[in-house]
């Protein structure tokens, strides 16, 4: 089978490439690994090119089934010069080559070595743009966000993101979106990865309009790691300028949310709600002592919270509400 693959993929017509993409996917990894070594990423490259949205699905289709697992197979393809043309797909008329494009990038993102690749081809600005488009589809919304957060392991493109409007989209998203829903769980987590690399990121985030109260909503409404991400991304911001955002914070309305989380976050979640708790509270006019023992106040019931373990519930409200009594003392 593999002889007939490679030749008809070098020298079948359409209807034979697209059968040949296809039939590569059933093929072992050794198979595979022939397949790659005789060169058959070269028509499968040049079928994308094709004005048959069949050929281009199954070239997409086969190339993804060569990248899986292999980092050298994911250098080969970018290297064969795919990135061009993945984008040039991203603006077709049909949804499957669409998903398919946006897997590919996907895929190819995961490996350290392309990252800088793609950065440098273009694909930023337009993965940025799926993010809030109305007629991206959700697995796509997905995908698009998944590629960036590959991305920002590497420190240089951090700023080319941010110069790309990242951070607006992915507040309008969480804005405009279910706030438990899976969108939002990965926007966020993207967020607070990017605002926590960049000085310039949590600036602008803190600056948009409504982004605190977003947050905070993120907190009361959240997934336990959508809440965990929100809290987060809050610490940093009032870690940068206390004295500019505690009220701001406050204003919004987080007490509730956050001193929740603080007693049913996940492990993370609590220590980041008990620092920003403490930053939170007014000390302004309080002594040394007073706020030492504000801090104590905190740790102390928050031992409690954890000491209950499972048995939460009206025990926890009763602790929670304990806490902002004696702090409001």
């Amino acid at each position: 089978m593999e002889k007939e693959i490679v030749e008809n993929l070098w020298n079948g017509d359409s209807e034979a490439q697209v059968q040949a993409a296809m039939k590569l996917s059933r093929l072992c990894s050794k198979q595979k690994h022939n397949l790659v070594e005789s060169g058959v990423m070269v028509p499968l490259v040049s079928m994308l090119h094709s004005e048959n949205f069949e050929a281009v699905e199954a070239s997409l289709s086969a190339l993804l089934n060569l990248s899986f697992g292999s980092e050298r197979n994911k250098i080969r393809i970018v290297r064969y010069g795919v990135l061009p043309i993945l984008l040039n797909l991203l603006h077709c008329e049909s949804q499957t080559v669409i998903q398919l494009s946006l897997a590919a990038m996907l895929t190819l993102s995961s490996c350290k070595r392309n990252k800088i690749a793609i950065a440098s081809s273009g694909a930023v600005q337009i993965l940025v743009g799926f993010i809030n488009s109305s007629n991206t589809h959700t697995q796509s919304q997905l995908d698009a966000i998944a590629t960036l957060h590959n991305l920002t392991t590497c420190q240089e493109i951090i700023p080319l993101m941010v110069s790309s409007g990242v951070i607006l989209s992915l507040l309008e998203l969480i804005h405009g979106s279910v706030k438990s829903s899976s969108s939002v769980e990965k926007a966020i987590g993207l967020l607070e990865k990017i605002v926590s690399s960049s000085e310039s990121a949590l600036c602008e985030t803190a600056s948009t309009g409504g982004a605190i109260r977003i947050l905070v909503e993120t907190i009361e409404d959240g997934s336990s790691l959508g809440k965990e991400h929100a809290v987060g991304i809050l610490l940093l911001i009032c870690q940068s300028s206390r004295e500019k955002y505690r009220v701001l914070i406050l204003t919004d309305g987080v007490m509730p949310g956050l001193l929740q989380l603080s007693a049913a976050g996940t492990s993370r979640a609590k220590s980041m709600a008990r620092e920003l708790l403490l930053l939170l509270r007014d000390c302004s006019s309080c002594s040394s002592r007073h706020r030492q023992i504000n801090h104590e106040l905190i740790e102390q019931i928050m031992d409690e919270i954890d000491a209950e373990g499972e048995k939460l519930g009206h025990t926890t409200l009763r602790l929670v509400e304990e806490m902002i009594a004696k702090l409001n003392t």
